[in-house]
């Protein structure tokens, strides 16, 4: 009997590419649903759908029944991993992965990593044959909510204003290589009971990104660095008086981190290989560009 993988989160970015991965390699999949409106991005009629939500329980509850793996690609950053676990726990799953995040190494006090870092701990105290992932910021199509916004605005402005030196270490994934690794992670015995950091192939600083972007698209755009400091008091002074504005301090702080993550733990235990920057962003643009030409029909 083909193994039996429930996947919540399936309708997401991520989940999108982690579905179609599981069926080539011969796994019956289960996907637990929110919303119906977004199954489109899913393979018609080769997978099981159960609606249900990640806070109700006996949605949960349903969801598991039978199940015999558990992919859990949906935010830990939401409080649900308690219900999650005690679901696959009292399920009787023999094997799960979650997606968590390096996000949870940012020395700012964002109030998602604690939710997240004690979720990471939930799922170590579970008992569960687990694997956890911390991928670094994911791209890879007109979906992701990174990379294809820079995309679009260096393909339509002369100048980018640069928040910081540009200096600071980023290591974008390559979300079909994130896909291959959950589907690596869930084969891979070495992998269980460990944390990976799942990264790009090597790491570059966010000036290099804009000129990889840059070269790609055949554009000159100049780079106007703005200091980090003074723009950070003048946001943060907005927000206490409630003005909401297009950047966020903590977006102009997460910036000037450096986000640089080795996977060679990734790589000796199961075989991680990601592409590299400029070929994941090939892709993506590839990608964009259908989706523009069947959206204009």
């Amino acid at each position: 009997m083909r193994p039996r993988v429930l996947v919540t989160g399936a309708t997401g970015f991520t989940g999108s590419y982690v579905v179609p991965l599981l069926l080539k390699h011969d796994y019956q999949v289960r996907c637990l649903v929110r919303d119906k409106r977004k199954t489109s991005v899913l393979p018609p009629n080769n997978v099981e759908l159960i609606y249900g939500d990640l806070a109700d329980r006996s949605s949960l509850s349903e969801a598991f029944s039978g199940m015999d793996i558990l992919v859990n690609i949906a935010s830990l950053g939401f409080g649900h991993a308690p219900n999650i676990v005690e679901s696959a726990v009292s399920a009787g799953i023999r094997r799960s992965v979650f997606i968590s995040t390096t996000a949870v190494n940012t020395t700012l006090n964002a109030p998602s990593k604690t939710v997240r870092l004690a979720a990471e701990d939930a799922i170590r105290r579970s008992g569960l044959a687990y694997t956890i992932l911390r991928p670094t910021m994911i791209f890879g199509s007109s979906r992701d909510r990174n990379i294809c916004r820079l995309v679009r605005y260096l393909s339509r402005w002369p100048i980018i204003p640069v928040f910081g030196d540009g200096q600071k270490l980023q290591q974008p994934v390559y979300v079909e290589d994130l896909a291959v690794a959950i589907v690596q992670a869930l084969d891979s015995k070495a992998a269980i009971g460990k944390t990976y950091d799942i990264s790009g192939q090597s790491p570059v600083t966010y000036d290099q990104l804009i000129d990889t972007v840059c070269g790609l698209l055949g554009r000159s755009v100049r780079k106007l660095h703005v200091p980090a400091g003074p723009l950070v008091a003048t946001l943060t002074t907005f927000e206490r008086l409630g003005v909401r504005l297009p950047i966020k301090a903590e977006q102009v702080l997460r910036l000037n981190e450096d986000k640089a993550f080795t996977h060679e733990s990734a790589t000796t235990d199961f075989g991680y290989r990601p592409r590299s920057l400029a070929e994941g962003i090939r892709k993506e643009l590839e990608e964009m560009k259908l989706a523009t030409a069947s959206s204009a029909r």
